[in-house]
């Protein structure tokens, strides 16, 4: 947690002003009960009305220069905290989005929300009361005892009996409730996961009728996380009820053992209650003790679990003299893509996703990559803009291993649009210009145009400047592909990656877009990976991949010759659509 305290450089002056303050404010209440005992002894029992003025004066006085150093200490940790959690958030975000899919892959995305959000919040708190409090709270209890033997020494002996009874009740109260609140938040991480999974998946919920079953599994987790919540809760709840009665059994004992005193003339009614208000400001302050614990040990649950990601090594990274993609490299090498023997594994214990993957695949022509499903086509294409790094063997883009250019370089020249079609909220303009942030209207219309998407994008009413909801949900799933491929293209990029994102097309406009890429996109390396057969079977060479190894490579006919499972996929294929051959 300390570690994290770096994101907190920039507020030093608050961090520093805000105790200070609050030590003022502490200062001065540790006296009120004193001022009060002599305004009592000296003012109200000897009728000295002038006396009585001045010490309620002085002690108004006192309260307001008190609460101004609260303002001013709630001021500066609200800067502070609020500073702080900005700068922990940002960073956290940076390194989340520096990540590649495998250190994704290995947190999940709903842990890494709950990150980004809660366990900072908790951060957050933690800092703001660390300024306001742990000064604060462990100063009136010392000072609360010191003047109590100032006030009475004999009777401050049962601030010396009562402390440790209240420590030990705390240590067995902290001991079980601090596992309890390391377990709550990993509660909180599959509630997270279990609610992602349902908005993100509600139409194949309702697709396969299981939205009871989801509400019943949303349920059983939120039970789980409220049982959970709740025990802690309840345990947690006993310091109240317990430092209540450890108070007012001392205030019992100063009041009896103080009463005799005060008939004996050794001590006077005003130290009694100034004994009184010692006591329940001490034991209210190591209430606020208690409740810091409770708070900096889920602070340090949550810093545990942030140092988790940023301690995390990125294993796709620029190399330490990156190579830019210019333009001369396009003209120097005929090779656009090269594979040597790659082999992949997404974790070492696991076997190999690819085995022994090679092909050449030249400038400007076309590339199809089909197999069942599971075989590593997806895989295989990811490896290309380098989203994972091969286990084994060379991946070359232009003549080069992809390792040595820069990542942002890389990818402005292969685009490539994933199966899944992604729209942010904003407008169609807007998503359009994430592949070319300079692009002129003319620039998204000639895009739209190629992707077989101005027909239906011209008629409405804004235009390119429509809105887009969330995940493009007001558009159907072909519309979203044809505006994700616009998307990748707009950018004119030297490889063009489609990764199954032609299923949501009809196979005339399927065809039309392939034409069209053909066309005006001439120069473009294009990598088509698909098991529709119709909308490969063009392409100047075909990889069949079977298992993440290649079972064939060739021609359309080529691979109807001499490839049998490139038949079976072909025919049965053919025949479902009626024995028609969609070229």
């Amino acid at each position: 947690m300390i570690a994290l305290l770096k994101y907190a450089k920039k507020y030093r002056v608050q961090m520093v002003i805000g105790p200070i303050f609050k030590l003022i404010e502490a200062i001065f209440e540790l006296f009120l009960p004193l001022l009060m005992a002599k305004l009592i002894d000296n003012g109200i029992n000897k009728g000295d009305t002038v006396y009585i003025y001045k010490m309620g004066g002085l002690m108004l006085l006192m309260s307001v220069i008190g609460l101004i150093s609260v303002f001013i200490c709630q001021y500066s940790a609200s800067i502070a905290s609020q500073g702080f959690g900005t700068e922990l958030r940002s960073t956290l975000m940076k390194k989340i989005n520096s990540f590649s899919h495998a250190e994704i892959d290995a947190f999940g995305t709903s842990t890494l929300i709950t990150r980004a959000t809660n366990d900072i919040n908790q951060m957050q708190l933690a800092l703001a009361m660390l300024i306001r409090l742990v000064i604060r709270a462990p100063f009136l209890c010392i000072g609360s005892i010191i003047m109590a033997i100032y006030v009475n020494p004999k009777l401050a002996l049962v601030f010396a009996i009562l402390l440790p009874l209240f420590c030990v009740i705390l240590y067995f109260i902290m001991a079980k409730t601090i596992p309890l609140y390391r377990r709550v938040q990993k509660k909180v991480d599959r509630l997270a996961q279990v609610v992602g999974e349902n908005l993100s998946g509600v139409r194949v919920i309702r697709a396969f009728a299981k939205s009871n079953a989801e509400k019943k599994r949303a349920h059983d987790v939120s039970d789980d996380l409220a049982k959970a919540y709740i025990r802690v809760g309840n345990l947690s709840a006993l310091m109240t009820p317990a430092t209540s009665l450890i108070m007012n059994t001392g205030i019992i004992v100063i009041l009896y053992a103080g009463g005799f005193q005060v008939n004996s003339g050794n001590m006077s009614q005003g130290d009694v209650l100034a004994l009184i208000n010692y006591i329940t400001q001490m034991l209210l302050a190591l209430i606020i003790v208690a409740n810091l614990v409770v708070l900096f040990t889920k602070a340090s649950a949550s810093a545990q679990r942030i140092n988790e990601v940023l301690d995390t090594p990125i294993t796709v990274t620029d190399p330490s003299q990156p190579k830019l993609f210019p333009n001369k490299l396009h003209a120097k090498h005929s090779y656009a893509v090269r594979f040597k023997n790659v082999d992949f594994t997404y974790q070492q214990d696991a076997g190999n996703a690819l085995t022994a993957i090679k092909f050449d695949l030249l400038k400007g022509k076309v590339l199809g990559i089909t197999g069942p499903t599971g075989s590593g086509k997806s895989t295989l294409i990811n490896l290309i803009p380098r989203f994972y790094n091969a286990t084994s063997g060379g991946v070359y883009v232009y003549g080069l291993p992809v390792s040595e250019f820069s990542l942002e370089s890389l990818r402005k020249q292969v685009g490539i649009v994933p199966q899944n079609s992604s729209l942010f909220t904003g407008s169609i303009a807007e998503n359009l210009r994430w592949g070319k942030a300079d692009a002129t209207d003319e620039d998204i219309q000639e895009a739209l145009e190629i992707a077989q998407s101005a027909d239906f994008v011209n008629q409405l009413p804004e235009g390119i400047h429509s809105p887009v909801f969330e995940g493009g949900k007001n558009f159907s799933g072909g519309q979203r592909q044809r505006l994700t491929i616009a998307r990748a293209l707009i950018a004119k990029p030297a490889i063009l990656i489609l990764d199954d994102s032609l299923s949501a097309l009809d196979y005339q406009t399927d065809l039309n877009l392939r034409q069209a890429l053909r066309q005006r996109l001439n120069d473009t390396t294009l990598v088509i990976v698909s098991q529709r057969i119709s909308s490969i079977q063009s392409a100047d060479e075909i990889l069949v991949l079977n298992d993440g190894k290649m079972a064939a490579k060739g021609t359309h006919q080529d691979l109807l010759a001499h490839s049998q499972m490139y038949q079976d996929f072909y025919y049965s294929q053919n025949e479902a659509n009626g024995g028609a051959d969609n070229a």
